[in-house]
C-alpha cells in the first residue's frame, strides 16, 4: 500500500470514529443536561457539560486529521505529526478546565445553598451515560491504536473518563433519591466526577508535554537500541544516541565506529544495514539517522581546552 493510500485510509478512519462520537455526544449531552436540570441534580448536569465538551475535541480530530497525516514538505522535513500532539494536549487542557469549572460550581452552590431534592430521571440519565460511553471507549480506542493515532486514543480516554464520571454522579443521585435528607450528597458527587475528570486530563496531557520537549524513550530502550546496532557486523562500538518521538514512532540518531581502515562504501554500506534493522524493530523506530566514526583502539576522549585570564592557548 502506498504512503498516499494509507494517509487516505488513516482519514477516512478516524473521521469514521470521530463523527460516530461526535453524535452520540450530543444526545448524551443534551439527555443528562435536560436530566440534570429537571431532575435537580448538579452531578448529572456536570456530567452533561464534560459531555459537552467532547465535542470540542470531535471537531478538532475532524479538523487535524487531515493536516497531521500529510506527507512532509519543505517547510516540515520530518512531517506534520507534531499536530496532532497540539491537538492531543489541547483536549487534556480542556478536560482540565472542564473539571475546574465542575468544582467552582459546585462551591458557589454550597456557599449559596442552593440545594435542591433530587429525582429519578438524574439516575436513568446517569446509568445510560456509563452504558453508552464505556462501549465508545472501547470502540474508539480500538480503532486508535490500529491506525496508531494518539489523538484518537486521547478522545478515547475523554469517552472513559465520561463513562467513569457518570459512576458517581449516578451515586450520588441514588444516595440523595434513598436519604432526601442528604441531599447535599450531590454536589459532592459533581466534585468526585471532577476528580475523575482531571485525572484524565493528567494522563492525556503528559506525553503530549512530554513528545512536545523532544523527551526520548527510556533508558532500557535505549540500551536495547545501542545493542541491536552493535550487532551489525562490522561495528566495534555504538555511542551518543539521541531518540525522540513524533506521536508514536520514535527518531533516532546515533554514531557507530568502523574499522578505519576500510572504504567509505563499506562504511556506508554498514551503516545502512544498522538502519535498516532499527527501524525493523520492535522500537517503532520511523527514522535512523546514522554517523559512521573511525574507530581507534587508542582513542582518548577529548578533553575541552580552557583559557585562563591572562593566559593565551
Amino acid at each position: 500500500m502506498t504512503e498516499e493510500a494509507k494517509r487516505a485510509e488513516q482519514v477516512a478512519a478516524v473521521s469514521r470514529v470521530t463523527w460516530v462520537g461526535l453524535i452520540v455526544n450530543v444526545l448524551l449531552a443534551a439527555v443528562k443536561i435536560v436530566a440534570g436540570i429537571m431532575g435537580n441534580s448538579r452531578a448529572v448536569t456536570a456530567d452533561g457539560i464534560h459531555s459537552l465538551s467532547d465535542l470540542v475535541t470531535d471537531v478538532s480530530l475532524l479538523v487535524g486529521v487531515r493536516m497531521w497525516t500529510a506527507p512532509p514538505d519543505d517547510a516540515h522535513p520530518y512531517g506534520h505529526q507534531r499536530y496532532e500532539t497540539l491537538i492531543t494536549a489541547g483536549i487534556g487542557l480542556l478536560l482540565a478546565a472542564v473539571a475546574i469549572g465542575i468544582v467552582v460550581d459546585a462551591s458557589i452552590a454550597y456557599s449559596g445553598q442552593h440545594l435542591r431534592h433530587v429525582k429519578l430521571v438524574a439516575l436513568w440519565a446517569a446509568l445510560a451515560s456509563i452504558v453508552v460511553k464505556e462501549i465508545l471507549y472501547r470502540w474508539t480506542a480500538h480503532y486508535g491504536r490500529l491506525h496508531r493515532a494518539p489523538s484518537v486514543v486521547a478522545n478515547a480516554w475523554h469517552h472513559r473518563s465520561d463513562a467513569l464520571s457518570s459512576i458517581p454522579a449516578g451515586l450520588s443521585v441514588l444516595v440523595a433519591l434513598v436519604f432526601p435528607e442528604l441531599h447535599w450528597v450531590d454536589l459532592v458527587g459533581s466534585i468526585i466526577v471532577a476528580f475523575f475528570i482531571m485525572h484524565a486530563a493528567w494522563e492525556v496531557t503528559l506525553p503530549a508535554v512530554n513528545e512536545l520537549v523532544d523527551k526520548g524513550v527510556s533508558k532500557d530502550t535505549v540500551e536495547s537500541l545501542k545493542l541491536l546496532a552493535a550487532s551489525v557486523d562490522g561495528v566495534q562500538d555504538v555511542h551518543k544516541v539521541r531518540t525522540r518521538y513524533q506521536g508514536l514512532a520514535v527518531f533516532v540518531d546515533l554514531h557507530i565506529s568502523v574499522d578505519g581502515a576500510i572504504s567509505v562504501e563499506e562504511g556506508h554500506a554498514i551503516a545502512d544495514k544498522v538502519e535498516a534493522l532499527l527501524q525493523g524493530s520492535e522500537y517503532d523506530v520511523a527514522d535512523a539517522l546514522v554517523h559512521v566514526d573511525p574507530h581507534r583502539s587508542d582513542r582518548r576522549p577529548q578533553q575541552r581546552r580552557t583559557r585562563r585570564r591572562g593566559q593565551s592557548l
